[in-house]
């Protein structure tokens, strides 16, 4: 983890003006996940098929990896697993520090995909018990999907308006945790190649996502190569006034692909507190599970995903870095 306070030198005259002042706080680099993530080994809450490894026998097992400037997480992608057996080995992680308001920037370079997935970037309440504090979804979707899916999920009490600023397309509106199985209040995105395989063909790309009280939770993504992404968000913005480096969205940004209101019908105040990241892979469960006789997948999704190993060799995370910005 590298803590954001940079020297100052002279910045350029032409600077984009920022309606509020968010500076680095955090970034995350290869090994830094290493020192600052926790690795989780309980029993998926989601009821996948999946068996989470410590950091100690992940990275003995090749599914956890970390260089200088990336970091990999994988499925096991070489053996056959007993139907007896709590699951296919993967990786979850958390983060150790949670964070209130804040804008959020990650540069992946590639998600897990592929039949039985369940990959996730994710945050919810350190202080908890979920679901309270709330759940926030950046990243999300299952099987061979193709567009991303962002949530919330809150206690009750959180109600989305079907209008919206947002390019992407509202797929529900109760955020309650406790209505409809747990879907909370979705957007799923209409920009391309914002999961999966198209994903990762296009080379990756960049997720943000900014709350603040004031302006609710936002998500925007942009594919790797697309000439709208913003120089700040692909690369640290220039540091300035006593070196900080400072980032908020502006007109340039365009509008979120997903926009969740926190006002009247959903306070922040009780709906919302410091949350933690989560990356996470896991099979079936209770989504994938549910879609995979829909998905255009083969047999059923246990028995795809315990006895095909050589089908999850796409199935990883490629992380540039993950940079966090919190109000100064």
């Amino acid at each position: 983890m590298r803590t954001g306070i940079a020297a100052l030198f002279l910045v350029p005259l032409l600077m984009r003006p920022i309606s509020a002042h968010f500076v680095l706080a955090d970034e995350y680099i290869g090994r830094d996940f290493l020192q600052s993530w926790a690795w989780e080994t309980g029993n998926d809450p989601t009821h996948g098929r999946v068996n989470y490894l410590s950091q100690a026998d992940s990275m003995k097992e090749n599914l956890t990896y970390a260089t200088d400037n990336k970091f990999i997480m994988r499925a096991d992608s070489q053996n056959v697993v007993s139907l007896n057996a709590r699951g296919r080995d993967s990786v979850r992680i958390s983060s150790l520090k949670a964070y209130d308001e804040a804008v959020v920037i990650l540069d992946l370079q590639h998600m897990p995909e592929g039949c039985g997935t369940w990959p996730a970037f994710w945050s919810l309440s350190q202080q908890g018990p979920w679901p309270n504090g709330g759940e926030i979804d950046i990243i999300e979707g299952v099987n061979q999907n193709r567009e991303n899916l962002a949530s919330l999920h809150t206690t009750p009490h959180c109600q989305m308006p079907p209008p919206r600023p947002m390019t992407g397309t509202a797929t529900s509106t109760n955020c309650d945790a406790s209505v409809n199985y747990n879907q909370g209040c979705g957007v799923s995105f209409i920009k391309p190649a914002s999961y999966g395989s198209d994903f990762n063909l296009a080379g990756g790309g960049y997720f943000v996502m900014v709350r603040s009280k004031t302006d609710g939770v936002r998500i925007w993504f942009w594919s790797r190569y697309d000439p709208a992404v913003p120089p700040e968000v692909r690369s640290p913005p220039y540091p300035v006034l006593f070196g900080t480096q400072s980032i908020y969205p502006n007109a340039y940004w365009g509008e979120p692909e997903a926009t969740f209101p926190l006002s009247d019908q959903c306070d922040y105040e009780s709906h919302f507190d410091a949350h933690s990241f989560v990356f996470d892979l896991t099979f079936c469960g209770d989504w994938a599970g549910s879609d995979y006789p829909n998905s255009g997948c083969p047999g059923t999704c246990d028995d795809y995903v315990m006895n095909n190993p050589q089908a999850f060799s796409n199935a990883y995370w490629e992380i540039n870095s993950l940079r966090i910005y919190t109000p100064q």
